[in-house]
């Protein structure tokens, strides 16, 4: 009888901490956001600086890195000439060469005497080897793993954070998808090397990333970051407006729900979207309609058959069909998996950084995005968009109403999980 007590305890508070993990945010979009200024209006900038939170500020120059082949070799260049600090977070760190390469790096900076701060968030960085992490300890860098397993943070095992974030001397700033790990390697030139873009900053809107890797360096170590090695005054190196933002559900955020709602309503001439992961709600599946209703074009590219998450592409396909009938094009990427995760909306606004197209990010993991103001950068990612769109096929409604019975079958299985995927 008393072990019988004892178990149904134990198993009541395993179920307490699994409902706990997949618990909303207090703080959540339910109504439509409506159209009321394009994104060419003033107004539309001056909502973005303060629903986002940091203000969008003038002044920055952002140059985009496509591929390992070139995503690597810029990051590794900026962290060998770091003079005083960097501070680096990534959700993925696996061991292998590129991972070897960038231990080797930090460690460096570190040995000459730079103060070299990394985060890897523990669910992500289960595949990085003790002997690589060993390396860069004994270097002196200052290592945290974020929320690692331990019986009392249960309830929020589910949130990991999900930024990727690099800040050399507080002047030099990187984001957008990339990964430390093999598969990022390459020109995406087969399968086994995916398709990637990541972001080099200069200007005043590196403080704002590195706030953000305070919010989490904080939240872990209860310890600020502060001074000049890391906050240097920055001048102006470009004429780009950004703004850099966060989100995480420990503080009850839906900044990058909004931020997409917000976008997507703005929307008068154009929507490129391209989404590693692409599980829309019903909030941002009205939205792109609504769109269409006005009579915007709504391009979305997608993995194809090379996908790491077949979960993802069952609950991804399952919401196709209305959006497939309204006029939303859909397209597949066949070379290899694409990760990259890019909006450009009017020709004007793009935003970049670590954050998928689907309700974990929205809400459930730590995710940090840019976005740039300025048409000049718009249209040279546009090009990029298209460029890749012309390796892809685009999907129709007549193929999606073809589908086998075992995938809609499977769709159907998913459909209460979707927010964990």
């Amino acid at each position: 009888m008393t072990w019988t007590i004892v178990s149904t305890i134990v198993l009541t508070i395993l179920a307490v901490f699994l409902a706990l993990n997949f618990a909303r945010p207090e703080k959540k979009i339910e109504k439509k956001v409506e159209h009321r200024h394009a994104v060419s209006d003033p107004q539309f900038r001056r909502e973005m600086s303060v629903l986002l939170g940091p203000t969008v500020l003038p002044g920055n120059l952002v140059e985009d890195f496509q591929n390992g082949d070139e995503i690597f070799p810029a990051m590794l260049a900026a962290i060998a000439g770091a003079r005083h600090t960097v501070t680096m977070e990534t959700y993925i760190y696996w061991s292998g060469e590129i991972g070897r390469q960038v231990a080797h790096a930090l460690a460096a900076s570190a040995r000459r005497g730079v103060t070299v701060h990394l985060m890897l968030d523990w669910a992500g960085s289960v595949k990085m080897d003790a002997e690589l992490l060993a390396l860069i300890e004994d270097a002196g860098v200052r290592v945290e793993r974020y929320r690692p397993l331990r019986w009392y943070n249960l309830r929020r095992l589910n949130n990991r954070t999900h930024r990727k974030l690099l800040v050399v001397d507080g002047r030099i700033g990187f984001t957008g998808g990339v990964g430390i790990a093999d598969q990022w390697t390459g020109h995406a030139q087969d399968p086994d090397h995916w398709r990637e873009t990541h972001f080099r900053i200069e200007g005043p809107v590196v403080a704002q990333l590195q706030a953000a890797f305070n919010d989490n360096w904080i939240k872990t170590t209860g310890e600020l970051l502060n001074g000049e090695g890391y906050f240097p005054e920055l001048e102006r190196a470009g004429d780009m407006d950004a703004h850099l933002f966060i989100a995480s559900p420990a503080g009850g955020s839906e900044s990058m729900h909004l931020m997409y709602l917000t976008a997507i309503a703005a929307a008068t001439i154009s929507i490129d979207l391209c989404a590693a992961y692409f599980v829309p709600d019903e909030l941002i599946s009205d939205a792109l309609l609504a769109a269409r209703g006005r009579g915007v074009r709504v391009r979305v590219l997608l993995p194809g058959e090379h996908i790491d998450s077949e979960t993802v592409r069952f609950s991804s396909k399952a919401s196709w069909g209305p959006l497939l009938q309204g006029g939303v094009e859909i397209h597949e990427y066949r070379p290899t998996m694409t990760h990259v995760k890019l909006l450009v909306v009017d020709g004007e606004l793009v935003s970049v950084g670590s954050t998928n197209f689907d309700m974990r990010s929205f809400r459930l993991n730590d995710e940090a995005s840019l976005n740039v103001y300025d048409r000049g950068f718009a249209a040279k990612m546009t090009a990029v968009f298209e460029r890749d769109l012309e390796q892809a096929k685009q999907y129709d409604y007549a193929m999606w109403s073809r589908r086998p019975l075992r995938d809609r079958f499977i769709e159907t299985v998913m459909r209460p999980i979707r927010s964990q995927i």
